[in-house]
């Protein structure tokens, strides 16, 4: 078994900060909304709340992964943090349906909204949400479940400008209106940015092979270095959104010895982490053995 550690190290410190900005902006928001009626404003608050969740697992379960493997939990904490993106992008998804029914009612019945307060609390949004997305945007190229918390706060920026674009139309123009249609852009965006990232924990929890990775040309290529005859019983599958690990049984050409077969593995090591980025292997030797070996 071959294995590689050249992680990226995530900032727990930044993490942390966007998790206080964002119960800043959660508060104010929620107190604005309430003051001008505004179900826009409300719902940005509810989104920046999820955030806050999001954020706080992010950050637990990040520590979690880094705890060291046990007798009874082999693989370590590392699932920890995909089962926390996919709750989190499946709570945005939740709360995006809901955001749609409530914004259908407020359009049926639009009521006057103090615009003032949406355009002052969709400001400090912006701002401290910027601030956020700029903390961790580096940690979100390597993590899942840092990606995960950084897509709720790019979605913050881009949903607090509509808030803002709204209270603007509603303090000049007095459309009261465009807060539903705000509200409405808001869900179906939380819907849209969260999917991909609940179809990609699925895929990892249910142990689907990775999507870039093509089974067929694997196989054959393991199956072109010299004395392998045959590469079957092939399982490959991530543990988190780093590691992938790969097992097969490999049928020989000839009887190797112990010395052999070790150099015949740690080229077929070389090869899937060079060429795969497999970064785990685990396999089985076999020399004249039945089909169902």
């Amino acid at each position: 078994m071959s294995e590689h550690h050249h992680h990226h190290h995530v900032s727990g410190k930044n993490l942390f900060i966007t998790i206080l900005l964002n119960i800043i902006i959660t508060i104010a928001q929620i107190i604005g909304g309430i003051i001008s009626g505004s179900l826009a404003l409300l719902s940005d608050a509810l989104h920046n709340f999820s955030d806050v969740i999001a954020l706080v697992l992010s950050y637990v379960t990040h520590k979690m992964a880094a705890r060291p493997r046990t007798e009874t939990k082999t693989f370590g904490y590392k699932r920890a943090e995909i089962l926390a993106s996919l709750f989190n992008a499946t709570v945005l998804v939740g709360i995006g349906f809901y955001l749609i029914i409530e914004a259908i009612g407020k359009w049926m019945n639009p009521v006057e909204i103090k615009s003032f307060w949406v355009i002052a609390l969709a400001l400090l949004s912006i701002i401290l949400n910027f601030v956020s997305v700029l903390l961790i945007k580096e940690d979100s190229a390597h993590n899942l479940n840092i990606k995960s918390a950084y897509l709720h706060l790019l979605s913050d920026v881009m949903t607090s400008v509509a808030v803002l674009l709204g209270g603007v139309a509603m303090m000049f123009w007095h459309i009261y209106w465009i807060d539903a249609l705000m509200t409405l852009i808001i869900a179906f965006y939380l819907i849209y940015m969260s999917y991909g990232i609940v179809a990609q924990s699925i895929d990892i929890l249910m142990q689907n092979s990775p999507k870039h990775l093509d089974m067929q040309r694997l196989k054959t290529r393991f199956q072109s270095v010299p004395l392998v005859q045959d590469i079957h019983h092939v399982h490959v599958w991530q543990l988190n959104d780093h590691d992938i690990f790969l097992e097969a049984h490999v049928r020989l050409d000839a009887n190797l010895n112990v010395a052999e077969s070790n150099a015949l593995m740690k080229t077929l090591t070389k090869i899937a982490h060079d060429e795969f980025h497999i970064t785990h292997t685990t396999w089985q030797m076999e020399y004249a053995c039945c089909n169902d070996c």
